[in-house]
């Protein structure tokens, strides 16, 4: 536990030092070695003339190791402000009196202050000793460019140093925390994409005052979108939710105290989501205009290109176009679910397909085979002209080298015949609109017609032979039944074939005792009826 506060004191104690940023001063001051006074006064509104220097008297000789630095001066944890601090040595001479030092800011007046350390130089000789002088009582904001100029009292013509310089900007950690000009709140976030939220806090704020928060889409300036909310500087929980509609890369949070000319503080969530800027393709049926505006600022390239049955998109001849802001445009683009836009950042590509869904598609034909003949017929939802070539592919082969072209003209909603004869096994069709500045070659090929073309011939063929076969088992079924019924009625008499004599048969009936119906006879049935009646 001792530790642990130690630690805090001295984090403390390091803070307020300025170790870990700028010095901190107590209250401004002018200070002077040798044991001198320094006394300050206002300068002179009205300056008088500069005279001319005594000879061996120049600003080299006079002004040494002029430095120019920031420093901190503070009231509270939140209520600090910049000096800005001059130091310079100097070589005491009994032709002057004294330093007038002016900083000048952009649109606002030099201040000047005349500093006398030496007022009895002449009565103790001091003339030659070299005296630093030291001064921080000018306030300045941060970021602010200041001309500071250094002179001597007798006011000497040419006898001066200037010198420019910048005050640290709110970028500093140190000025962020403790001066009000820089103090914009620290913002974190939690993003709920299920719901389309966005819950923010805020810490760090501006004591005593209230905070505002907004949405906003960043461009030069950030654009509120709606989303608002001020924080109470009394609520102990200082947090709000926003719902978002996309999680665009522009789409920032910005938050800043409920003073004037406050800074503001933004962080954008969704900054590396580049992908989400790609919806807004938009497509002019009547025009054939296809459109894309970006809703965020963006370096970018955009093209279009053809998806490939591969998936590699190949990028269409002279249809690329870099943006930013503006809103890119093609014009006479043939709607085709193969033709894509494609984006294109420093570091990643996309590809986009509007026509995908085919709702637009302008061409369509079909094929039908008949007796050998293949038949294919083009229809489209617009007049048009269309590039007809003929192609062979073979197998393995990605190349379709084109040996035949002519043009078709179609009319809207009517099939026209593009009489196709001769072989078209291994052979592809590819069609290309005319009239149009960007369109896709749409390939398609008959490897599948030619076996299918034999229908007319196999079809035929083949109820014969079943025809046959049906016939054969039908046969085959009543022969069977033939010779089963044969067999049923030779049951239980001796093969024609036996060697023993008919008469054996007879005297063996005779010998059996009973009627003779119990035991008929071999041989005929029907003449052992009759002797039997």
């Amino acid at each position: 536990m001792i530790s642990w506060v130690a630690l805090v004191i001295s984090y403390c104690c390091l803070d307020l030092s300025g170790a870990a940023g700028l010095e901190r001063i107590e209250k401004c001051r002018t200070r002077c070695s040798q044991g001198l006074r320094c006394k300050t006064k206002p300068d002179y509104f009205f300056r008088p003339p500069c005279q001319n220097p005594p000879d061996g008297l120049n600003t080299s000789s006079i002004f040494h190791n002029v430095s120019l630095s920031t420093v901190m001066r503070c009231e509270g944890r939140q209520k600090c402000s910049l000096h800005l601090r001059v130091n310079t040595a100097l070589q005491l001479s009994e032709s002057f009196l004294g330093l007038s030092i002016c900083i000048a800011t952009e649109g606002i007046m030099s201040n000047c202050q005349i500093l006398k350390p030496w007022s009895k130089v002449k009565s103790h000789g001091m003339s030659g000793l070299q005296v630093e002088v030291e001064n921080d009582c000018t306030e300045i904001l941060p970021s602010q460019h200041v001309k500071v100029t250094v002179k001597t009292l007798e006011v000497y013509c040419g006898m001066s140093w200037t010198g420019t310089y910048i005050a640290p900007d709110c970028k500093s950690a140190d000025l962020k925390r403790h001066v009000p000009e820089c103090i914009t709140g620290r913002l974190s976030y939690d993003i709920k994409p299920q719901r389309k939220e966005l819950s923010v806090s805020v810490s760090d704020m501006l004591e005593d005052h209230n905070y505002h928060l907004r949405l906003c889409l960043k461009d030069f300036i950030c654009v509120g979108t709606g989303a608002y909310a001020l924080i109470k500087k009394e609520e102990p929980v200082k947090s709000i939710t926003f719902p978002y509609l996309r999680p665009l890369p522009c789409l920032c949070i910005e938050g800043w105290s409920a003073v004037t000319d406050a800074p503001r503080v933004q962080v954008c969530p969704f900054k590396d989501r580049v992908e989400e800027l790609l919806f807004g393709i938009n497509f002019d049926p009547l025009e054939e205009t296809l459109s894309w505006e970006p809703a965020c600022p963006v370096t970018a390239s955009v093209g279009l290109c053809q998806r490939r049955e591969d998936g590699v998109c190949v990028d269409l001849p002279h249809a690329s176009q870099n943006v930013s802001r503006a809103k890119v445009t093609f014009t006479k683009v043939d709607p085709h679910p193969q033709l894509c836009m494609k984006f294109t950042t420093a570091s990643q590509s996309w590809t986009r397909c509007p026509f995908a869904d085919a709702r637009f598609q302008a061409l369509e034909f079909t094929v039908t085979r008949h007796r050998g003949h293949v038949d294919v017929k083009m229809s489209s939802r617009i007049t048009a002209n269309f590039s007809i070539g003929l192609c062979v592919k073979w197998e393995g082969s990605t190349e379709c080298n084109i040996n035949k072209t002519h043009t078709v003209h179609v009319e809207k909603l009517k099939a026209v015949d593009l009489n196709l004869t001769g072989e078209l096994h291994n052979t592809c069709l590819q069609v290309k609109r005319l009239d149009t500045k960007f369109a896709a070659t749409v390939t398609h090929c008959f490897e599948d017609y030619t076996s299918e073309d034999l229908t007319w011939v196999i079809v035929p063929v083949g109820m014969c032979l079943s025809g046959i076969i049906i016939v054969t088992l039908i046969l085959h079924v009543l022969l069977t039944v033939y010779q089963k019924r044969k067999q049923e009625r030779s049951a239980g008499c001796p093969s024609e074939k036996q060697t023993a004599p008919a008469h054996e048969c007879v005297v063996t009936a005779l010998q059996i005792h009973g009627p003779i119906l119990d035991s008929p006879p071999c041989g005929n049935t029907e003449k052992a009826n009759l002797i039997a009646h």
